[in-house]
């Protein structure tokens, strides 16, 4: 795991989060209305001490399907307060009794559905997180969540991505090198999505250092804010680089894999000479089937809300959207020994 600066200076003080369930919560924002009929049962849950997986499996009990049968957009941290869809494929069947499942986890609202809800199917989530025990200057924190909310932060890849102890990496390393064969799909994913995550990491992290992550470099690859869309901009011009300023357009960095980078000049001298740091990875993504993609670098902190309820108590509200992180976030408010979370969808 390499080092990767802040963005905004060291944070100006420290805090505890996760004091309890309640100060992390999270929901989600799909942003398309329901039919209202259907074959596909959409679930609106909430859960506390459960992740998204066990969830899923106890209604495909209840409804008396497989599991696979049960689909959710992402997956989300078992350590909080979450409120998330799901959806139950019953064809020809009526909705089973979803009340009293389990003590972890309530069935809030059901709806019929035409389709199936699938992975990454969100336009984000919005979060309420409280701060215990901050340590330093309440103004001081005012000022940067000010700056997070006004310039975004660096939209890296949270530690969870890469496994406890980076354990996913490192399995990466031996299952791209040919030391370890891996056969199971899902662990095999989530072994080259770390590789990806780390490059990225990288990448953003030298752009970071060097000052530039946020700005219009030549050799760039922007991204449409809202969209995966994106387009080469080999020669900058005043039209672009005031729609960067503005978040319209945010610089992209590498999800490694087969294909030519579609950066240029000093962006791609950049990304390629990161990219040789890490050769297990560069070589063996393309090889594992993975194509060349962007991310954008720069991620942007909507509807930011900052409270103090109580003396040494910070409560924070703000939105994301899909695929970020909030521990991205709130390294930046408050430093490192921010705990993992997963309230994000893998790209």
């Amino acid at each position: 795991m390499i080092a990767l600066p802040f963005a905004h200076r060291p944070p100006p003080l420290s805090g505890q989060l996760r004091a309890a369930p309640e100060d992390f919560q999270v929901r989600e924002i799909i942003g398309f209305p329901l039919d209202g009929s259907g074959e596909h049962a959409w679930l609106w849950v909430r859960k506390c001490g459960a992740n998204t997986d066990w969830v899923a499996k106890r209604l495909a009990e209840r409804a008396g399907i497989s599991a696979g049968a049960v689909s959710y957009a992402g997956l989300k941290d078992r350590h909080a307060v979450t409120e998330q869809w799901f959806s139950v494929h019953l064809p020809g069947k009526a909705d089973p009794d979803w009340t009293a499942i389990h003590p972890d986890f309530a069935v809030l609202e059901a709806v019929r559905h035409s389709r199936k809800l699938r992975r990454g199917a969100l336009s984000g989530n919005h979060f309420r997180i409280v701060i215990r025990n901050l340590d330093g200057d309440p103004e001081a924190l005012a000022m940067r969540w000010q700056t997070i909310a006004a310039l975004g932060v660096p939209n890296y890849f949270g530690e969870q991505r890469f496994g406890r102890e980076a354990g996913n990496l490192q399995r990466a390393e031996a299952m791209l090198s040919g030391v370890e064969r891996v056969r199971d799909r899902h662990q095999r994913g989530l072994y080259l999505s770390a590789a990806r995550s780390a490059l990225f990491n990288a990448v953003l992290a030298r752009r970071v250092a060097e000052g530039h992550w946020n700005q219009l470099m030549p050799g760039e690859v922007l991204m449409l804010a809202g969209s995966h869309s994106i387009f080469s901009a080999a020669e900058g011009d005043e039209t672009l680089r005031q729609r960067v300023a503005g978040f319209d357009l945010h610089p992209t960095g590498p999800l490694w894999g087969a294909g030519e980078l579609l950066s240029s000049g000093a962006m791609r001298e950049l990304e390629e000479t990161v990219a040789a740091e890490w050769p297990i990875f560069r070589d063996g993504l393309p090889t594992a089937g993975l194509k060349q993609e962007r991310r954008a670098l720069r991620l942007v902190v909507e509807e930011a809300a900052l409270a103090f309820p109580e003396p040494s108590v910070a409560r924070v509200e703000f939105r994301l959207a899909a695929g970020a992180y909030a521990t991205t976030v709130l390294r930046e408010l408050i430093g490192s020994g921010v705990q993992a979370d997963n309230n994000a969808v893998n790209p």
